[in-house]
């Protein structure tokens, strides 16, 4: 590494990885992508336990040179990217990758592109993500939740960012423990402090990951995530990013009314329990009946999708709360109040430094 600045077009890519079999996919797409490579590329093994097989055998011969692979600590993928992009040098672009992704063919002459399009004020750029999903029947609830990455914004399963707006906004807000909202609320914190975010010529595909029948369930957690989103940007930070409400209000209903049911049996008020119990029955059959009618109807699907159906409302809720618990005193956004002078957002008519 010399004392020379870098290029202004130079890059660097950071991947986060779990250490699954898809990492070699990812890479080696974009190894094999038409136009100019990456100056480094940057592994993050995020492995609780990284003493497994080591991550170096997923990288191609082409790119071995180029990459290193750093530890991420096991403290999730904010913090992840975070230790990615500082350790990328003093490159002016930090695109980050997940694993699971594969880059388009002309997925590096794109980037270029996209680059030389930047303004002296644009932060950060785009993908347009492709999400794969089956030709011959309906997609699956999964395959459907995962094709809505194709029209989100600001995620980071292929986003780039100018290093100077990293460091002026302090990176990626490490409280986002899970691959949930972390990546809005670092492009709503880059707004704020000025800057400007593109949409970018480049494709990506991300095809849909096995899952199993509880996954849904699981995904709730992001309920928590999304208190802490509302103590950091206020409560019309949905709007601002785009973001869907979802079926909380919904949720919270039918966990209050079979609640209420149970209540009122215990109190020995049956008829009140019965009509209780109604209301838990018709909103959890609706919540069902959205999502099956939408999908392939096969008895698997059905089966899950009633489950699921039946337990998601109250986890929702639960992490709802739980959220109101942990973040109830949100301590104030990372980085910008003490960001040094000399890395605000250049103006028009200023010179931006390589």
């Amino acid at each position: 590494m010399t004392g020379s600045p870098a290029p202004s077009g130079e890059y660097a890519v950071v991947v986060p990885t779990l250490g699954r079999p898809c990492l070699a996919r990812c890479l080696r797409a974009l190894a094999e992508a038409d136009g100019p490579g990456p100056a480094r590329v940057v592994v993050v093994d995020d492995r609780p336990d990284p003493a497994g097989a080591p991550l170096t055998a997923a990288v191609p011969p082409a790119l071995r040179s180029r990459t290193v692979v750093v530890p991420g600590g096991a403290r999730g993928p904010a913090a992840a990217r975070n230790t990615g992009w500082r350790a990328a040098g003093d490159v002016p672009w930090i695109v980050f990758l997940d694993d699971d992704v594969v880059p388009g063919s002309g997925w590096a002459d794109d980037l270029a592109l996209d680059l030389a399009g930047a303004s002296v004020a644009t932060a950060g750029i785009t993908a347009r993500i492709e999400v794969p999903l089956p030709a011959d029947r309906r997609p699956t609830d999964w395959e459907r939740n995962t094709a809505g990455l194709a029209t989100a914004r600001w995620i980071t399963a292929d986003m780039v960012y100018r290093r100077r707006a990293l460091e002026s906004t302090g990176g990626f807000d490490e409280r986002f423990r899970r691959a949930f909202r972390e990546d809005a609320d670092l492009a709503l914190r880059v707004l704020d402090a000025g800057w400007t975010l593109a949409e970018g010529r480049r494709l990506t595909s991300h095809p849909v990951r096995e899952a199993g029948r509880w996954i849904s369930v699981r995904a709730q957690a992001g309920n928590a995530d999304d208190v802490l989103m509302s103590r950091l940007h206020g409560r019309d930070w949905r709007q601002r990013a785009d973001a869907p409400r979802g079926r909380l209000p919904g949720h919270l209903a039918v966990t209050a009314a079979g609640l209420a049911a149970v209540a009122c049996a215990l109190a020995g008020r049956p008829r009140a329990s019965a009509v209780c119990l109604g209301g838990w029955l018709a909103g959890t059959a609706e919540f069902a009946l959205a999502r099956i009618l939408p999908g392939p109807r096969t008895r698997q699907e059905i089966v899950t999708m009633v489950l699921t159906s039946t337990v998601i409302p109250p986890v929702a809720v639960f992490h709802r709360l739980r959220g109101h618990l942990r973040h109830r005193v949100a301590p104030p956004r990372p980085g910008r109040a003490g960001a040094p002078a000399s890395v605000r957002p250049p103006s028009a008519g200023e010179r931006q430094p390589s």
